[in-house]
């Protein structure tokens, strides 16, 4: 006999006595262990010649194949649960969060830096439809680091309650985060030059990418120039849809303007300006609100 039939013959053997003792045997064992034995002096000649086959057998009478309700119980694998995504607000605000490190620690403009109390931000709802830009800080807003605070402040905060808004409801910005430096410390603004407005442009786009709204108010001339280049008069630029890279803006005279010239005819068109809005934003307007600042005489 071959020293791979002898190896047949004892696995037979070994799986033949444990079907005796009950223990299930697969269909595989159990046609092994239907092999004929081999003869007492074969087996012990097997024994001397072929000890690297005696030894397999123990390997395989220690792993026999037992019952279905013997077996060991696998434990299906247990993978995390996936977190839900972040509500787009909390994600808004992080990433606003994130962005405002860099802004308020820049130092693009070393003249700026050298001069500045505050960077001023932008302030507001970070999931706004509605999102109003001007051209830079004045003196309040660079002391108390939030945009549109002072006497032009409080005018923008009446426009955007009459437009049925509170002002946490939208979000605002300027073009240039800096108050534009005084030649000699003096007193009042200066408007701020194009190269200060292009160097600080890109976070400002950053800002309006993160909170994407359906519709931007560019305050005045120089809020316009720093957003798309325009340097056409506002009376040329208002009234009529611009686009930023895919968000419409409404150009209009900055709430300033409308502080030096209070006229009924100026004001007006500042708020057919945000009648456009409103619509374009698809809120009810009232017919109250369609008769602000018309002319009674």
């Amino acid at each position: 006999m071959s020293s791979y039939q002898t190896a047949i013959e004892y696995v037979s053997q070994t799986l033949q006595k444990l079907s005796e003792q009950g223990v299930e045997m697969s269909c595989a064992a159990a046609s092994l262990a239907r092999l004929g034995p081999v003869s007492e002096a074969e087996s012990l000649r097997v024994k001397e010649e072929a000890p690297v086959e005696e030894a397999l057998v123990p390997r395989v009478a220690a792993s026999p194949v037992l019952p279905e309700a013997h077996r060991p119980q696998t434990v299906p694998e247990q993978r995390p649960v996936p977190k839900a995504k972040p509500e787009m607000g909390g994600d808004k605000s992080a990433r606003l969060e994130a962005l405002r490190g860099p802004v308020l620690s820049c130092s693009l403009c070393p003249h700026l830096v050298a001069s500045r109390t505050h960077v001023v931000f932008g302030v507001g709802n970070p999931d706004a439809d509605l999102m109003f830009v001007g051209e830079a800080p004045g003196e309040d807003e660079d002391l108390q680091g939030e945009p549109f605070v002072g006497k032009a402040g409080q005018l923008l905060t009446k426009i955007i309650e009459a437009m049925g808004f509170q002002r946490s409801e939208v979000y605002i910005a300027n073009v240039l985060k800096c108050r534009p430096d005084m030649p000699g410390g003096g007193p009042g603004n200066r408007k701020p030059k194009a190269s200060e407005m292009s160097t600080c442009l890109p976070y400002l786009k950053e800002q309006i990418a993160i909170i994407r709204p359906k519709a931007l108010v560019a305050l005045g001339a120089t809020a316009m120039e720093g957003l798309l280049g325009e340097t056409q008069p506002m009376a040329r630029l208002r009234g009529r849809w611009h686009q930023l890279e895919g968000t419409p803006v409404m150009a209009t005279y900055h709430p300033a303007y409308l502080l030096r010239n209070q006229s009924l005819t100026e004001k007006r068109k500042v708020w057919e300006d945000m009648l456009l809005v409103l619509e374009k934003l698809a809120l009810p307007i009232s017919e109250k609100q369609r008769q602000y600042f018309l002319n009674k005489a």
